[in-house]
């Protein structure tokens, strides 16, 4: 998380973080809403996305996305305190299947993503 600067801007906590599984936390901010004052999607997607990276990227082997979908259930408005928690499901060698449910405060879903990470050769330090 220390060099993630992207994650630490929109002000995500990191909850845990072990291979194959984290969670990741996040206020919703006024300057991250749209212009309808709900969470802009791009932010949600984003939240998810460090989850599922932190997940697939602990165990020191550098993974990289492949592709990654998300779906939005409930809008988020500022406010709201968001945690999102990465699940593997499946691996191989190289490919690893990983789900990301998004919760609100009250514990409602507030979004679905998926993503299919690529498991490189090159060892990262995690330090």
């Amino acid at each position: 998380m220390r060099r993630d600067a992207f994650s630490q801007l929109l002000g995500m906590e990191v909850l845990e973080a072990d291979l194959g599984r984290s969670v990741v936390r996040m206020r919703v901010r006024p300057d991250l809403v749209n212009g309808f004052g709900t969470l802009h999607g791009g932010a949600l997607f984003s939240l998810a996305d460090s989850a599922f990276a932190f997940a697939t990227n602990a165990g020191g082997m550098l993974s990289v996305a492949v592709d990654c979908t998300i779906s939005f259930p409930v809008a988020c408005r500022p406010g709201d305190v968001l945690t999102a928690t990465a699940v593997e499901q499946s691996a191989t060698n190289r490919l690893a299947f990983v789900e990301v449910t998004v919760r609100n405060q009250d514990d409602v879903d507030v979004g679905y993503f998926r993503g299919t990470v690529y498991r490189t050769t090159r060892t990262h330090d995690l330090t």
